[in-house]
């Protein structure tokens, strides 16, 4: 089995603790989403993963084993941590060929991934005249080299556009369908809820949460209703009598009702007899039950984060880096 597995890893910078005796395990066959504020410590476990940091204590195998002691790293383990890392006066094929040769790792597969990664056609150009999104692609080439069976990417989707959007998540999705490890961190909120199966959150280098994606989101949100009556006064008392605090919603004419679900306001207005025009489940979003969860573990804080989130999926200039490494 070549899942990660991540125990009671901890990792300190002097005073500080990065990683807080860390305990999770990331399965095949399923993306991983890797989340948590800035400074939580993701970063810094993915290092330690792949043997670029050395742990305080604990340990974090792939497959069993420390990356370190892999035979052949490159063809068992697959990393985007940073699209700079290419030499900007080699071309891209060059680039991919020296990592080819000093893996092992057949020549055939440089041209095969550049074409998967869309960069076929720019292969002879040098890495210094590629934009942001070029680099990044050229990292998820780098990471897909060796046809490893267990992928950890950092920020994949920065700087691509649309197009390469769509190209990274439907990767993604196929890889793990052929039963690979996929571990992916994001601070996109409606990225990650579009690929990911499974969440792990972290929160000032410890674990808040490893569940699958709709758990996840069920256990952070308080249940809604969006109800319409042609009613409104039978409406809202029927529901204030039974302990509900139904709230308008002025443009729309719905009421929200929260910690309700459709089969009970269903049944009431039902008995009651009053006219309901629309009745329907408010699904819970990923990023509002993210925003709940790490309200306390936010490191890095805007003054009005508690009342004015981002838009979901945004990601602020500078903030796709964690501050603790």
């Amino acid at each position: 089995m070549t899942r990660i597995d991540v125990h009671e890893l901890t990792k300190e910078y002097g005073s500080t603790r990065a990683v807080d005796r860390l305990t999770f395990a990331v399965e095949p066959g399923r993306v991983t989403g890797f989340l948590g504020p800035n400074g939580a410590g993701k970063s810094t476990t993915m290092r330690l993963v792949l043997g670029l940091d050395r742990p305080t204590s604990g340990t974090a195998t792939v497959g069993g084993r420390a990356y370190t002691a892999l035979d052949a790293p490159l063809r068992q383990v697959g990393a985007l941590l940073d699209p700079q890392a290419a030499h900007g006066s080699r071309t891209a094929r060059a680039h991919l060929a020296a990592l080819a040769a000093s893996n092992g790792i057949p020549a055939r597969r440089v041209d095969e991934v550049l074409d998967e990664a869309g960069l076929g056609s720019v292969a002879g150009r040098r890495v210094k005249s590629y934009s942001l999104g070029m680099r990044q692609r050229l990292g998820i080439a780098a990471a897909l080299l060796g046809d490893p069976a267990v992928l950890m990417l950092d920020e994949p989707s920065n700087g691509l556009d649309p197009e390469g959007i769509i190209w990274i998540r439907e990767l993604m999705r196929r890889l793990a369908r052929e039963g690979r490890t996929v571990l992916v961190s994001s601070h996109l909120m409606n990225e990650t809820a579009s690929f990911a199966d499974h969440l792990v959150v972290l929160g000032r280098g410890r674990l808040l949460a490893d569940l699958p994606m709709q758990e996840f989101i069920d256990t952070q949100v308080q249940p809604r209703v969006r109800v319409r009556s042609s009613d409104d006064a039978a409406l809202t008392a029927l529901l204030e009598g039974h302990g509900y605090r139904p709230v308008l919603e002025p443009e729309s004419g719905r009421w929200t009702v929260a910690d309700a679900r459709v089969e009970d306001i269903g049944r009431l207005t039902a008995r009651a007899g009053v006219p309901v025009l629309e009745l329907a489940a408010q699904e819970g979003t990923l990023e509002e039950a993210y925003l709940n969860l790490t309200a306390d573990a936010a490191e890095y804080r805007s003054a009005r984060t508690t009342d004015t989130a981002s838009p979901a999926g945004t990601n602020p200039a500078g903030e796709n880096q964690e501050a603790r490494r």
